[in-house]
């Protein structure tokens, strides 16, 4: 027997023609002291799908164009080798100060972030 369950357990098929008539079945459980023994739910969901009105926005528009070049950027600078070793070490020097980022990544985003809003802004 399953004494457990979380998560989903059938998903629909958002490429069928159908996926409008399919329900996704969804489990949890929790851990929590309650006066009930029973944590477990299962739900039914419908494909819920959203539709945008309008065009996007041109503040919507610079922060996807921001995301894709810092994405970018922090790819490009997580595997240059020849700077790598720099960038640990200034990563490791902040990292135990107060309001530092706490992983790799994290900081790489911060600095590329950083860098391109000092662009951008002059």
């Amino acid at each position: 027997m399953i004494k457990t369950v979380s998560g989903a357990l059938t998903k629909i098929n958002k490429k069928s023609q159908h996926a409008g008539d399919q329900k996704m079945i969804l489990g949890t459980h929790r851990v929590a002291p309650t006066k009930s023994k029973n944590c477990s739910r299962i739900y039914l969901r419908g494909l819920s799908a959203v539709t945008r009105t309008g065009e996007p926005t041109t503040k919507e528009l610079n922060v996807r164009t921001r995301f894709a070049t810092v994405r970018a950027a922090v790819n490009t600078r997580a595997k240059n080798l020849a700077t790598l070793a720099q960038d640990q070490a200034a990563f490791r020097a902040q990292k135990d100060s107060s309001g530092g980022c706490i992983t790799f990544n994290e900081w790489l985003w911060k600095q590329e972030g950083d860098a391109y809003d000092e662009q951008q802004n002059g």
